[in-house]
């Protein structure tokens, strides 16, 4: 069987060089040291399963483009369909999101208690919104679409309860805004995070 090292190092340093990134920018988009890219680039290693899915991904290619040395039409990339595939089915999820809320916005403002407060069904479709981009983020777009849909998910579920508790019972807890702050430097902290 052929050593498939040396294709591999090949694939991947032509690869980042079309990018043009460093083997450091490579490194950092996969959250691992840049030496682990420097030796799958010399032929010295391989990385196991997960990170060669992880490298196909990120170039828009196939494990098997990665493995072969010889490209044929079927393992050229699909990127541009498919980034644009990824980028509608993320859009229509977040706007189901907020066809939901426009129903039970509308729903609560018909019924006998207009006092229920139907615009909190907007203000609650924000942190659902974010999830739903938070399982999209985590499935396709990167760690830095993730890190910043956890921010605004953190901010946007504060804000929520802050307003929920002020409309019901008038209480103003702006407090609670200060969890904010630990739990933003948690996501900072965690964004520093690197791979072995």
């Amino acid at each position: 069987m052929e050593d498939l090292k040396p294709i591999f190092a090949t694939n991947l340093s032509e690869l980042r060089k079309k990018k043009g990134w460093t083997q450091l920018e490579l490194a950092e988009k996969l959250n691992y040291s840049d030496k682990a890219v420097s030796k799958w680039e010399r032929g010295e290693s391989l990385p196991d399963v997960t990170n060669l899915k992880q490298i196909a991904d990120l170039f828009s290619v196939t494990v098997d483009y990665l493995l072969t040395r010889e490209h044929t039409a079927a393992t050229v990339p699909l990127s541009k369909r498919k980034r644009r595939n990824r980028a509608m089915i993320t859009g229509i999820s977040c706007v189901t999101v907020w066809l939901i809320a426009c129903v039970l916005y509308f729903s609560l403002g018909f019924t006998a208690l207009p006092s229920s407060g139907p615009w909190l069904s907007f203000v609650a479709a924000v942190p659902v919104t974010c999830i739903v981009l938070l399982i999209f983020s985590a499935l396709w777009w990167g760690k830095k679409w993730l890190l910043t849909t956890v921010s605004v998910l953190i901010w946007s579920i504060l804000a929520f309860v802050f307003l929920l508790v002020f409309y019901i019972a008038g209480i103003s807890i702006w407090g609670i805004f200060l969890i904010g702050i630990p739990a933003q430097v948690i996501v900072f902290l965690w964004a520093g995070l690197k791979k072995e």
